[in-house]
């Protein structure tokens, strides 16, 4: 089974993940509530993560990877989503250690050239057992390295922002 996300054309790295906003996702002022973003990106990952064949049944000790823990989260909210409709998860990895991991997303427009709101989130590998920090897996960290963000030049970047 494999996720569908958008042409890897549609963003330089990482993957575009399809979610949808429902009216009810909406305050009541016609706006995304914030507490949105971060649902729908996390929906996005676990379809991903889903699609490569990894899941969660409710035994914690046969969930391998998928055993983990969040230890930070930041989300920036640039502008409101102010309809509801199809919008995208632009997902990636920033770091992979050895029992941690750090993901950034974007929440943005389905074609990924609108954003809407952007963060990361690190995540730390637990064994069921112990509550500890674990090694991932090979397989895990297979899966992640094919979206670890390449690292840019930075003038590279501040030439861009000029």
């Amino acid at each position: 089974m494999t996720v569908e996300t958008l042409p890897a054309a549609a963003v330089p790295y990482g993957r575009l993940v399809p979610v949808t906003v429902h009216f009810d996702d909406l305050d009541a002022l016609g706006m995304l509530h914030n507490s949105r973003y971060p649902l729908l990106v996390e929906r996005a990952w676990a379809e991903y993560w889903h699609g490569q064949g990894f899941g969660f049944d409710g035994d914690w000790a046969a969930a391998g990877d998928m055993c983990n823990v969040i230890k930070e989260m930041r989300v920036s909210y640039e502008r409101p989503v102010t309809r509801p409709g199809h919008y995208a998860a632009h997902l990636w990895i920033e770091r992979l250690g050895r029992t941690g991991l750090t993901y950034g997303f974007r929440l943005c427009s389905a074609d990924g050239s609108e954003t809407y709101a952007h963060g990361h989130r690190v995540l730390v590998r637990i064994d069921s057992a112990t509550l500890r920090p674990t090694p991932w897996s090979d397989r895990a960290r297979a899966v992640a390295g094919e979206l670890i963000r390449p690292e840019t030049d930075e003038r590279e970047t501040a030439a861009d922002a000029a």
